[in-house]
């Protein structure tokens, strides 16, 4: 997560916090406003504070609501390595007992890829679906990656503590080993297959700056393979909805209210 994602997550959107229990695990939920539902899903550790700027926008004319994912934010940790499938189990489950009817959902990198997930094999529990920065495609792998992967699994034979320590991305090293786990399970899962399936009306946002799922790639590839789905790419990086959230939330608002449906 960005400086700028890390910064947001330290505060806003308190006062509207409530704790819920889903099969006895306790879940942070943001909810405010009135009126058709929307749902706000958060990326890779990241957590619901990340779209301030857009809830404070979108509860003035709709019911929001914002979880943070189990593992993350305020939420109870995961018990088990989850997967992006165990996400969207789990997903469907929140949306039954929150009580939300066909939510529209505005969703980020990580919450995207539940979201796409979600709505290719659950049409009847989402309404319109907002991907920013989406991530969920396997690239295919480089001799250079292929060559790391190799060094990694035979040093770990060796000095586990050590491979741990240095190989990897910064995020992965960051988290606990269950966690591991799971995000290893999480970015090896490609769906593209399941974007191909989605029906329901879709607008993908992309930063143009984005470096970590550029629009150029990300983006065109599931604008492509959802049927309809229109890419719009504005000035920010990975978290544009927030650096740039004025535009962003005038995009979605149009998107959402109807007259966004030109394509």
């Amino acid at each position: 997560m960005s400086a700028f994602g890390a910064f947001l997550c330290c505060g806003g959107c308190r006062a509207g916090v409530i704790a819920i229990f889903i099969d006895g695990r306790h879940v942070a939920v943001y909810s405010g406003g009135s009126g058709g539902d929307v749902l706000f899903l958060h990326g890779y550790l990241s957590c619901k504070e990340s779209f301030y700027y857009n809830i404070k926008e979108f509860e003035k004319t709709y019911r929001v609501t914002a979880p943070d994912f189990p593992g993350f934010g305020a939420s109870a940790p995961l018990g088990e390595a989850w997967s992006v499938g165990d996400y969207c189990n789990w997903l469907k489950k929140f949306i039954a007992e929150s009580g939300l009817s066909r939510p529209h959902i505005i969703a980020h990198s990580f919450g995207a890829r539940v979201a796409i997930m979600l709505a290719a094999t659950c049409p009847d529990c989402v309404g319109d679906l907002v991907i920013t920065g989406g991530a969920g495609i396997v690239k295919p792998r480089t001799r250079a990656y292929k060559r790391k992967v190799a060094a990694y699994r035979l040093v770990k034979r060796f000095a586990p503590a050590f491979a741990e320590r240095h190989f990897g991305s910064a995020e992965y090293r960051s988290l606990s080993p269950l966690m591991r786990e799971s995000y290893k399970k999480i970015v090896n899962e490609d769906l593209i297959g399941f974007a191909q399936k989605i029906r329901a009306r879709t607008l993908l946002v992309y930063g143009k700056d984005d470096a970590v799922t550029p629009a150029g790639e990300e983006g065109r590839a599931f604008c492509g393979a959802i049927e309809g789905s229109a890419l719009e790419i504005i000035d920010g990086g990975h978290f544009c909805f927030a650096e740039n959230y004025r535009i962003f939330n005038e995009k979605v608002a149009a998107f959402l209210s109807g007259s966004g449906r030109e394509r």
